[in-house]
């Protein structure tokens, strides 16, 4: 609830045609004159049903990836922690590509005032499901998109983890031993989470705008292998948008998501530690 207005800034920025918007702020501003400020939480009931189960698999899958590559108690490497990261965030995406494929169809449904200053409304998710299924299909429709979210996914957790890793060590290794006697502190925790969503973005972002742009469009995704980005929808897709856009569109819309992603990956880690430890205490 917190991170959803900057990820709707977020994607519109990334769907835009170029010249659209001027930057970040043009698009809150405009979003919010035009639609009123709920528009920024378009879309937020499909991460909302989702996110749940979501992190379920993620942090299962990353314990059970940590204990698939290094049976021992031993603590892992940094370079092992990454990789259970990758798994992790591969596995992930079997549930976060048609959740976010969702998101993104209902962020960018952008409407007006009317003279009256009523805004016309947006098609529910129910509706947004129910049309991308029945016109679609699941493998061309609800999972449109699957293997580019792959391909985001696995660098992205990769960065989640490691970041988060290397801040808590940090912390035990700078601070007085009696503060981290009973583990690191709320705050300590919160900014190690945080350093995780930064690295998680910085890892992934120009695949987030190719992933996008390839679930919101409706033609045909080609098939089969080809281009610098192994499958040929995606190199065609990142062709495109460096032929007409240039090197820059990979990063429209970057700095509203690192914003965001400061609160949401700080909570997310320390809910699932506190947890933890209090399930490990019981």
């Amino acid at each position: 609830m917190v991170g959803q207005p900057l990820d709707t800034v977020k994607v519109r920025s990334q769907i835009a045609s170029p010249g659209t918007y001027r930057g970040p702020m043009d698009v809150l501003t405009r979003t919010v004159s035009a639609e009123g400020i709920l528009a920024l939480y378009k879309g937020m009931a499909s991460p909302l049903i989702g996110i749940a189960a979501q992190n379920a698999l993620l942090f299962t899958a990353f314990q059970s990836a940590k204990r698939l590559i290094s049976p021992s108690t031993q603590a892992l490497s940094i370079p092992q922690i990454a990789a259970a990261g990758a798994i992790a965030g591969g596995v992930n995406s079997i549930l976060s590509s048609p959740v976010e494929l969702f998101k993104i169809r209902m962020q960018a449904q952008i409407t007006s005032r009317n003279s009256n200053s009523e805004v016309a409304k947006s098609k529910k998710l129910s509706a947004v499901a129910k049309e991308v299924y029945s016109t679609y299909g699941v493998k061309n429709g609800v999972m449109r998109g699957f293997w580019v979210t792959v391909m985001r996914e696995v660098p992205a957790y990769a960065g989640f983890y490691t970041g988060f890793e290397l801040a808590k060590g940090g912390f035990r290794t700078y601070l007085p031993s009696e503060t981290t006697r009973n583990g690191l502190p709320v705050w300590a925790l919160m900014l190690s989470g945080s350093c995780g969503g930064i690295l998680n973005w910085l890892a992934c972002y120009p695949l987030d705008v190719i992933k996008s742009r390839i679930q919101l469009s409706d033609h045909p995704l080609p098939r089969g292998l080809g281009g610098p980005l192994v499958l040929k929808y995606v190199s065609e897709e990142a062709s495109k948008i460096y032929r007409t856009e240039g090197a820059r569109a990979f990063l429209v819309g970057l700095s509203p998501t690192l914003l965001r992603a400061i609160p949401a990956a700080a909570a997310t880690f320390t809910t699932f530690e506190l947890v933890k430890a209090a399930l490990d205490e019981s």
